[in-house]
């Protein structure tokens, strides 16, 4: 099983950045994706999900009307589009896939935001 993160970096408040995650390994259409981050000194929070077969999304109220979340089954992709960025998104964003008693993580990447 492998969840790989990429995307991230650098960027300006209000600016945007698109996360991506790779996933092989597993049935991706049956696992619920989602998206967390950790910043420095605090707990990982989840910030976006993406329910099994794309059904359903969820989103933290600090991030709702800001951040997409969007999964391409075939491809086995799941993404985070993050728009009007602000410092207080700063953190290392972390790929989750959930099923049954199944857990996956990604190795994380890190989101910079700061002028």
């Amino acid at each position: 099983v492998q969840l790989v993160e990429s995307g991230g970096g650098l960027v300006q408040p209000g600016g945007s950045l698109r996360l991506s995650c790779a996933a092989s390994g597993f049935t991706f259409s049956n696992y619920v994706m989602s998206w967390y981050r950790q910043a420095p000194g605090k707990e990982r929070m989840l910030v976006a999900t993406s329910g099994s077969f794309g059904l359903k999304q969820d989103y933290a109220d600090s991030v709702k009307g800001r951040f997409t979340i969007s999964r391409d089954n075939a491809g086995s992709t799941v993404s985070l589009q993050m728009n009007s960025l602000k410092p207080e998104d700063t953190a290392v964003y972390y790929c989750n896939a959930r099923w049954a008693l199944h857990n996956f993580w990604g190795q994380g990447t890190q989101v910079t935001v700061s002028s």
